[in-house]
């Protein structure tokens, strides 16, 4: 097993050894450069999703397993005409066939049919109607968390910060907000059709109409390829979080790492908790033996933490403190497996080999 852990700082490759268990740690590759999100592409290509203070944001991609890195030339941009400035960061990458996708700050979602070389618009959502009402969050005004239906790619759903959920069934033509029961504590109205402050977005790999769905304002799941949600935040110790993932063997377990709230964004009574649930959020129990539980002031970012297709599946998370941690058991014991790395900004796990 192999962990790709992106930071503030440039990318790690946390490498495990079959024999010993010990992960070593290889790099930083990109170095400087925060490494927001990576993403495995069909063709065994590695892609990540960058920005820097001072060069700007960039996409990179590797041919050899994230041993070396290159940068695409091709930027995604607004037109500049549109008044929105250059490219902050890449934020998100997906990919649907022979179309990537990318999300980008300021918020913007575009495609590339040629492997990043050239980049266009999403203009069904770059433009749509109810764009005056999204506006920066704490951490980016972005478009993140696009997810495309395995089953029908014409179906996709994204997640914009702050905005809301959007899903298109006409391969990104045309998007309708899909925010409906969905508080928004932070705003003026309960329950707005769009401007929520979504933190992450998931859909499950085999079932792509089971979606989870972490807020500011609390969880939920959809069980209708994110047209409904039902809020799943009873039996957490709070809503507030960035970090949920879902089992690929099971779409029904999910895991979530909750924070005290907007203002700490630290873990609930300083203990460093994952919450996990077999019933679709149902309810709830504490999966965090071998975690730290006495004033532990982290934070665990939207993309820092993942989970891979083994059975049982291993579940991984870093945290701004620069740890890593992993459990190869689907939650029930957890080790620290990297320490002392800059603040942990994304984690992808790449399977090398047999369980």
């Amino acid at each position: 097993m192999m962990l790709l852990v992106g930071t503030e700082k440039g990318l790690f490759r946390l490498v495990k050894d079959a024999a010993t268990g010990r992960w070593d740690v290889d790099g930083p590759h990109m170095a400087g450069y925060s490494v927001l999100h990576t993403m495995l592409a069909a063709d065994d290509s590695l892609y990540a999703a960058t920005a820097h203070k001072i060069w700007g944001a960039h996409v990179y991609r590797s041919r050899d397993r994230g041993k070396t890195w290159s940068s695409l030339d091709a930027v995604p941009a607004h037109d500049p005409a549109s008044g929105r400035g250059t490219t902050r960061a890449i934020w998100y990458l997906a990919e649907s066939g022979n179309t990537l996708y990318a999300g980008i700050d300021p918020a913007g979602l575009f495609r590339s049919e040629d492997g990043g070389d050239t980049w266009s618009p999403v203009a069904g959502l770059n433009e749509h109607p109810t764009r005056d009402t999204w506006e920066p969050s704490k951490g980016c005004f972005a478009v993140h968390s696009i997810c495309v239906d395995s089953v029908q790619p014409a179906n996709m759903v994204v997640a914009v910060s702050a905005g809301g959920v959007y899903r298109s069934e006409d391969g990104g033509v045309t998007w309708q907000p899909t925010n409906a029961g969905v508080r928004a504590d932070n705003l003026p109205q309960p329950t707005p059709e769009t401007g929520h402050n979504v933190h992450r977005v998931i859909m499950h790999p085999d079932e792509p109409m089971r979606l989870y769905r972490q807020c500011y304002s609390g969880v939920y799941r959809s069980d209708d390829g994110a047209r409904t949600w039902v809020e799943i935040t009873a039996g957490l110790p709070s809503g507030f979080g960035y970090g949920i993932v879902t089992d690929p063997n099971d779409a029904d377990t999910v895991f979530q790492i909750p924070e005290s709230g907007s203002h700490l964004r630290a873990p609930v009574d300083g203990k460093l908790r994952v919450y996990r649930s077999h019933d679709g959020g149902a309810n709830w129990t504490s999966a965090s033996s071998g975690l730290p539980d006495d004033h532990v002031y982290v934070t665990v970012l939207r993309e820092a933490m993942a989970i891979d297709a083994r059975d049982p599946c291993g579940v991984y998370f870093g945290t701004s403190g620069g740890h890593v941690f992993a459990s190869a058991d689907a939650g029930e014991n957890w080790r620290l497996i990297a320490n002392y790395l800059p603040r942990v900004l994304s984690v992808m796990p790449l399977d090398t080999g047999p369980a």
